[in-house]
C-alpha cells in the first residue's frame, strides 16, 4: 500500500529519474525542462508527467520552483518518491493549500516504486494508483499521532491570527509526512525563500505579509537576487530588480533581519553545538549540522517562514540523536599534496556516493582543513546529496558517532578526483569571468585573495567578481582589503551570490566562467548557460591575470607531476 503525502488527482506518462534532482538550478521554472547539465534527465520536460525519483536533492529553493511550475501550468502531474522528501512536498502543499493548484505527492515502498517505474502511464485517484495492469491502494496522510501543546493548539485554532494559523497547519502536515509525533522549539531561523527564483516566491511572501505575519524568534535572511541598495545603478532591469527587492522587503516587513548572506555561520553569532535551529539554504544546513554540531533539518523554502512565525518545527530527522549517525563510510585516498580545490571536489563526490544518507569520510585525519575548506566541502556535498550533514573523521565534532548497523563502505580514489576535475573543467582555456563567493566569501578568503593579488591586476577582458555578506564587507573594508582589490580590478558585491546573480551584473559577454566553488561549478552551466572551469583560489587568480587557464591536471592530482 502506498502513502498519499499531498492529495490530488493526476494522470500522465511515467518519467523515471535514476537519481534525485534539485529543482532550483536543475529545472527551468518557466517550462519544467531539466537544465542540470550533470543530471541523466537533462533536456527532458517534467511538465504533465508522473515523475518518479528516489528523493530530491540540492537547494531548499526547489519548493519555490515547483510552486512557480504549478502556477504557470508546467508542473509534473504528480511526484512519487521512494524515500522521505520535504522540499518538493512543501511546494506541492503550498500550491494546493494557498493557491488552489493541487499537485499529488506519493511515497511508495521499493517494490511498488519499481513496479510503477516499469509502467508507461499511470493515474492517481483519491484512494488508488492505477496503471494498465495494476492498481495499488493508497493511504491518506494522517496527523493523528502528533501530540500538540496548548500553545500549538492555540496557534492552530487561529488565536494568533490567520498567518500563524496557516503556518501551524503547514507545519503539522509536514510533521505527519515525516512521522513526527511532536514539535520542538527552535532558537533561530534562516530564511532561504527570499531569493527571487520566480514570481511564486514573491506571491507567497507578499500574501503572508498582507496577512500580518510577524516572526517570533531571531530570523536571518539568505542572499537575495539583487544588490538591494545599488541594483538600479548597476543596470538591472526594473522588471527583475523591483520584484526581487520587493521580495526581500516583504521578509524584512515580517521582522526578518536583512543579513542577506548564504553563509549565516559567518555572522557575529553562530549556533552552539547541540542548539536546535531551523535553517534553510542547503550549504548552511549542512555546515551547521556537520561543522558547528548544531541541529537543523534541511527545511524547505516556505516552511522556514512558517517556523519563524511559530518558533516550532517538526521533531524529526537529525534533530534526533539516532538520525545523526553515519550510514555510509567513505574511505578517501588522499593525494600526498593538495590545495584548496580538493575540498569542493571531495564534497561533490561524497554526495554522489551517498545521495540519500549521512556519510563519514575517513582518511582525512591529517589533512588539516580550515573553516573555508569545510565550507567548500559542505556546499558541494549539498549539490549531489539529499543528506543534511556529513562527518569527517578526526575533524568534525560528531565524527565519533558509530556507523549504523546497516552501514557499508565505499572508496573515493585519485581516479575519482581526476574524473570530477575534468567534469568541472569542460570550458575552453580562455576565461572571461572569475566567480568567487559561492557560498559568500569569508574574511579569511578575502585576505587570501588580497595577498594573491599583490602587485597584480586582472586582464582587461577577464572580469573578477567576489560576492560577500555585509558583515564581511565591512570588516574587509576596515582592513583596506576592499580598496586594494578594487585597485586590482576586482569587483565586490554584497547581498547577491552566484546562485542568484543575473545579467548585467553577471557580464553578458561571458562565454567561460571559472570558479573555486564546487557548488557553482555544478549549477553554473544550467543557471548561466555558460561553460565552466574550476580550480583553487590561486588557479583562479592566475587565470584572472592571464585570461587563460591550463588544460592540464594540477600537479597534485598526478603521480609524477605530469599528466
Amino acid at each position: 500500500m502506498g502513502q498519499i503525502i499531498v492529495a490530488a488527482k493526476a494522470q500522465g506518462d511515467v518519467l523515471v529519474s535514476s537519481e534525485g534532482l534539485s529543482f532550483w538550478g536543475g529545472v527551468d521554472p518557466k517550462d519544467g525542462r531539466v537544465i542540470d547539465a550533470h543530471h541523466p534527465l537533462c533536456g527532458q520536460s517534467l511538465a504533465g508527467k508522473i515523475v518518479l525519483m528516489p528523493t530530491s536533492r540540492g537547494s531548499c529553493t526547489g519548493s519555490g520552483v515547483l510552486l512557480e511550475l504549478a502556477l504557470n501550468g508546467s508542473a509534473p502531474a504528480a511526484l512519487v518518491f521512494r524515500e522521505d522528501e520535504d522540499i518538493l512536498t512543501l511546494g506541492a502543499l503550498i500550491a494546493g493549500r494557498m493557491f488552489d493548484k493541487p499537485l499529488a505527492v506519493l511515497r511508495l515502498g521499493r517494490g511498488d516504486y519499481d513496479r510503477l517505474a516499469a509502467a508507461s502511464m499511470a493515474r492517481i485517484t483519491e484512494s488508488q494508483l492505477i496503471t494498465d495492469d495494476w492498481a495499488l491502494p493508497l493511504n491518506a496522510l494522517s496527523t493523528d499521532q502528533l501530540i500538540l501543546s496548548e500553545a500549538d493548539l492555540a496557534m492552530l485554532d487561529g488565536t494568533h491570527g490567520p498567518a500563524v494559523k496557516l503556518a501551524m497547519q503547514t507545519i503539522c502536515t509536514m510533521a505527519g509526512g515525516q512521522d513526527a509525533t511532536r514539535l520542538t522549539d527552535v532558537t533561530r531561523v534562516h530564511i532561504d525563500g527570499c531569493i527571487y527564483a520566480s514570481p511564486a516566491n514573491l506571491l507567497f511572501a507578499q500574501t503572508m505579509a498582507d496577512m500580518g505575519a510577524q516572526v517570533c524568534i531571531p530570523t536571518t535572511m539568505n542572499a537575495i537576487s539583487v544588490d538591494h541598495s545599488n541594483w538600479r545603478d548597476q543596470g538591472v532591469p526594473p522588471d527583475f530588480g523591483l520584484p526581487a527587492s520587493r521580495l526581500a522587503d516583504a521578509y524584512v516587513t515580517m521582522g526578518a533581519r536583512p543579513s542577506f548572506t548564504c553563509a549565516p555561520y559567518l555572522l557575529e553569532t553562530v549556533p552552539a553545538q547541540g542548539e536546535f535551529i531551523a535553517w534553510s539554504e542547503s550549504n548552511a544546513v549542512i555546515y551547521a549540522n556537520s561543522v558547528l554540531g548544531a541541529r537543523t533539518v534541511k527545511h524547505p523554502d516556505f516552511l522556514d517562514l512558517c517556523i519563524a512565525l511559530t518558533g516550532r518545527a517538526p521533531l524529526s530527522g537529525v534533530y534526533h540523536d539516532a538520525k545523526r549517525a553515519p550510514r555510509r563510510v567513505i574511505e578517501v585516498e588522499l593525494p600526498a599534496t593538495h590545495d584548496d580545490a580538493l575540498w569542493p571536489m571531495l564534497g561533490w563526490l561524497a554526495g554522489q556516493v551517498a545521495p540519500d544518507r549521512i556519510p563519514i569520510l575517513k582518511g582525512l585525519e591529517n589533512a588539516a582543513p580550515n573553516d573555508d575548506d569545510l565550507k567548500g566541502l559542505c556546499a558541494a556535498f549539498g549539490t549531489t546529496s539529499a543528506a543534511p550533514m556529513l562527518h569527517v573523521a578526526g575533524i568534525t565534532p560528531e565524527a565519533m558517532l558509530a556507523p549504523t548497523a546497516d552501514s557499508d563502505t565505499v572508496r573515493i580514489t585519485r581516479d575519482d578526483l581526476i574524473r570530477v576535475w575534468r567534469q568541472f573543467n569542460a570550458g575552453d582555456a580562455k576565461v572571461d569571468l572569475i566567480a568567487f563567493g559561492s557560498p559568500h566569501f569569508s574574511l579569511a578568503e578575502c585576505r587570501k585573495l588580497d595577498a594573491l593579488m599583490v602587485g597584480k591586476h586582472r586582464k582587461p577582458d577577464t572580469a573578477v567578481i567576489v560576492t560577500v555578506g555585509h558583515d564581511t564587507l565591512s570588516a574587509a573594508r576596515g582592513e583596506g582589503i576592499i580598496s586594494r582589490l578594487e585597485a586590482a580590478g576586482v569587483q565586490i558585491f554584497p547581498d547577491i551570490c552566484w546562485c542568484s546573480i543575473s545579467e548585467p551584473v553577471f557580464p553578458p559577454a561571458t562565454k567561460v566562467v571559472m570558479t573555486n566553488s564546487g557548488k557553482y561549478a555544478h549549477y553554473a552551466p544550467g543557471l548561466s548557460g555558460r561553460a565552466v572551469r574550476f580550480g583553487s583560489i590561486a588557479n583562479c587568480v592566475a587565470a584572472a591575470c592571464s585570461g587563460t587557464v591550463s588544460q592540464s591536471l594540477p600537479d597534485w592530482l598526478t603521480e609524477s607531476g605530469q599528466e
